[in-house]
């Protein structure tokens, strides 16, 4: 079937029971796909559990505005309800729970609370204009933790009392500086002097002494010094120890361009700074600190003993470009290419695909972990802390050639305390692995998918995961026994989006979706079984409207890459004559667009509804470089961006001239972000194949986008200015012949409005034909107004009206 109705898709996922209303088939327009999209209906937002399991919370945005509510609903049966301001004020936030299960902690307002489980009773730890955050029971169960910024503190659960765990001083101790050669002669001539310093000192000895005695006391403070500045602080359960993660003060971060709003309130021009360009910079480079509370004594904690750590990946790049660089004279620049003795590490920070932070501590605190990863990109590392010897242990060594993913890295601790868990792309494909301190790995999950969002049931028996098992395009939530076998699925709706387990372990809260359907919420046993629908948030208009079900292809290729999966838009009746297509290319920053779930691209989709109806059929291809194929999918375009993803649009075409009848004269090509990069490498480095591109905020030349992403595929532009070039479609300017229409957002801070700017004057000054840009001033990198939509995609339609769709303008252009 290449057509769906989505009221009976809804009616099958959402109330299986509801008759499907009839569909509606009036003609689409463009005022009704890009209008302000509350008229479709809104997505279920972040879902959590109340503490004592009876009711689940989750969010909505509100009609006409960009306020979320709350909303409560007992997950027995809805509906749910919105809660009013008093309501909101004695709700739950996502908890945390103590190890016996008597009290639970939560943020609400930026506030910490406790609740007795027993009992019910809740008690409001802190009434502060600050942002708390973090709450965490202490080993014992007798304290909460919780931090404000890079401070933490606790509470004390019994007596009352809060104090911090620690004070930090960037600063040098005012006590602790010894005296100069005169300051030492004074206090030799002078016998007075020397009373008084004895005094402080003898008052600074008794402080100590009683801090130490004395657990009421606030403690004493840890004096830094002025070098360093702090990134994160954590706190070990037990209390005893707190890991400080640190840069150097006064790190240069490199010059930012500037970006500047035309449209304002005040009605001047203003300029904001933007992020820094690649390779202007490298990332900070951070270091460890290991504080002992109890005994206030400071560790460092080295990393020059990490496997690898001195080894240069970049061996070869680098001679190549300090020998180019002494050629020309340069030696100041040759000489900042040297490597380094010990490469520069960062802590991994939340990965993307929801997993933890790069510190974890074991629940009663006796083990530490923290995983690093070098800023060159090649490596990371999981290590463990030897407390005795105040070193890093390495547990485990990640290389890539290319570069090391930013998802697939969570790790934590099983509840024996001592046994690590993480994940892994060693394979080749993300999967789940457990590790004693003084053992081997073991897998405990293997095969040709991925493995994301590891979830430890409280009672330390079950990993929840989400995989896509059954195919690259469909994920679902399987769980297995911490010591690993079989994988069991538990979960079979159409688009499996997010997973919350229940207080008890019991039930599972599901954010789940479809191609037409917005993210919704389900709840089912923990162990499998039929799911109960507890939300229904789309629009009545949206829902009865006859939208074409996107059929998921297998497109072969042509160059070595296997099966490349797409969504393909078409009619319900294929036959007749040829006809003209457009293949849409998703942005990237490591995405998947052909899932069975909703898409971040819902007014795309829509659109493609209205090029079919304007006779079009459209391809949507999950390219190499796309989440959800492996690593070597992911590394495919390492110091190549541009290459191998066209490869695949070319099969694309090709796919749909053998398949659907389509005229390989009449094919256009659009995309946003790295689809627009894509759609300018197609027209510039594959000139004739497409008969006219739309780019939307893209990226012209990779040498102005910003470090953390571009440096991973491509690495500096110091070093490897050969991969730079190769990537960037204004190096290929003068190679334009085909229609090509430019959009981007005039403040936009991701990909700035310059890069569109530079490639439009390289077309001026080429002499080419046929280039348009349309600059939209109060848009950013993703668009929020639906007149800035509207106008954007109304030229798209009309640069294919024009340009792609009639036979006799493809024939005379060819």
């Amino acid at each position: 079937m290449r057509r769906l109705l989505l009221a009976a898709l809804v009616a099958f996922a959402i109330a299986p029971a509801a008759a499907a209303a009839a569909p509606v088939s009036t003609p689409l327009d463009l005022e009704t796909v890009m209008a302000n999209p509350d008229w479709i209906g809104q997505a279920v937002e972040q879902p959590y559990w109340g503490v004592d399991g009876r009711h689940l919370y989750y969010s909505l945005k509100r009609d006409g505005s960009q306020v979320r509510d709350l909303y409560r609903v007992d997950p027995a049966g809805g509906p749910g309800a919105a809660l009013d301001p008093a309501a909101t004020a004695q709700a739950d936030g996502p908890a945390v729970f103590d190890r016996a299960h008597q009290r639970a902690a939560f943020i609400l307002h930026g506030d910490v609370f406790v609740v007795e489980l027993a009992s019910g009773r809740r008690t409001q730890v802190t009434r502060t204009p600050q942002e708390e955050s973090a709450p965490r029971f202490s080993a014992d169960g007798r304290a909460l933790q919780f931090r404000d910024g890079n401070d933490w503190y606790t509470h004390d659960l019994a007596g009352g009392a809060t104090a911090p765990a620690a004070l930090l001083k960037f600063a040098d101790d005012p006590q602790g500086k010894q005296p100069d050669a005169l300051g030492a002669r004074q206090l030799a001539l002078f016998k007075t002097l020397r009373e008084i310093k004895d005094g402080k000192q003898a008052q600074r000895d008794q402080d100590k002494a009683l801090a130490a005695a004395d657990p009421g006391r606030a403690p004493q403070p840890f004096w830094l010094g002025d070098k360093l500045v702090p990134v994160d602080t954590e706190l070990s359960p037990d209390g005893r120890w707190m890991l400080l993660v640190t840069v150097p003060k006064g790190d240069a971060a490199g010059r930012a361009p500037k970006l500047t709003r035309y449209v304002t309130d005040s009605g001047y021009a203003e300029q904001e700074d933007a992020r820094v360009y690649v390779g202007r910079n490298d990332p900070a480079p951070q270091s460890l600190l290991l504080l002992d509370l109890a005994n206030h004594a400071t560790y460092p904690l080295a990393t020059d003993t990490l496997p690898g750590v001195k080894d240069d990946p970049l061996k070869t790049l680098r001679a190549r470009a300090i020998a180019a660089q002494e050629k020309a004279g340069r030696q100041d620049e040759a000489k900042a290419l040297k490597a380094l003795a010990v490469r520069p590490v960062r802590i991994i920070a939340d990965s993307e695909d929801g997993g933890g932070g790069g510190i974890v501590w074991s629940d009663d605190g006796s083990h530490l972990a923290v995983q690093l990863r070098a800023i060159d990109n090649k490596d990371r590392w999981i290590t463990s802390v030897d407390f005795g010897n105040h070193i890093l242990v390495n547990q485990q060594r990640l290389h890539d050639d290319a570069w090391i993913n930013l998802n697939f890295n969570d790790f934590g601790w099983l509840k024996d305390n001592h046994t690590l868990w993480y994940t892994s792309e060693e394979t080749g494909y993300s999967q789940l692995y457990s590790k004693t301190l003084d053992g081997k790995a073991k897998a405990l999950t293997s095969g040709r998918f991925e493995v994301s969002h590891p979830l430890l049931s409280d009672d330390g028996k079950w990993f929840y995961v989400r995989t896509n098992k059954v195919a690259p395009y469909s994920y679902d939530v399987y769980r297995l026994p911490v010591d690993g076998g079989a994988l069991s699925r538990i979960t079979y709706y159409q688009g499996m989006d997010d997973f919350k387990l229940s207080p008890d372990g019991t039930r599972l809260a599901v954010l789940h979706s479809a191609p037409y359907m917005f993210a919704q919420l389900a709840v089912q046993p923990s162990a499998g079984g039929a799911p109960r629908e507890l939300t229904s948030t789309m629009k009545p208009a949206f829902a009865a409207r006859d939208w074409i079900a996107p059929k998921i292809v297998e497109v072969k290729s042509g160059h070595g890459a296997g099966s490349i999966y797409a969504k393909y838009y078409g009619p319900a009746d294929e036959s007749g004559a040829s006809k003209p297509a457009v293949i849409f290319v998703h942005g990237a920053g490591y995405l998947q667009n052909v899932t069975l779930s909703s898409t971040y691209y819902f007014r795309e989709q829509m659109f493609h509804n209205l090029l079919v109806q304007q006779g079009y059929v459209v391809l949507d291809m999950d390219y190499r470089a796309s989440e959800g194929y492996g690593r070597a999918w992911r590394t495919a375009i390492y110091r190549q961006m541009g290459h191998p993803e066209l490869e695949d649009l070319l099969d694309g075409k090709a796919w749909l001239v053998q398949t659907h009848h389509v005229d390989p004269r009449r094919v256009g090509i659009y995309g946003g972000s790295y689809g627009g990069f894509m759609t300018e490498m197609a027209l510039l480095r594959a000139p004739g194949e497409f008969a006219a591109g739309a780019a939307l905020r893209p990226v012209s030349d990779w040498t102005l986008y910003n470090h953390e992403y571009t440096a991973n595929i491509l690495n500096d532009p110091q070093l490897d200015p050969d991969a730079f070039k190769a990537s960037s479609p204004v190096e290929y300017a003068d190679q334009l012949q085909d229609p090509l229409l430019i959009e981007h957002g005039l403040i936009d801070d991701n990909v700035l409005a310059e890069d569109s700017v530079r490639l439009y004057q390289r077309f001026i000054e080429l002499h080419k034909k046929n280039f348009w840009m349309s600059l939209y001033p109060l848009e950013r990198h993703g668009f929020v107004h639906s007149d800035s939509w509207h106008d954007e995609y109304r030229r798209i339609d009309e640069l294919f009206n024009t340009y792609v769709k009639p036979v006799k303008d493809a024939v005379e252009a060819h």
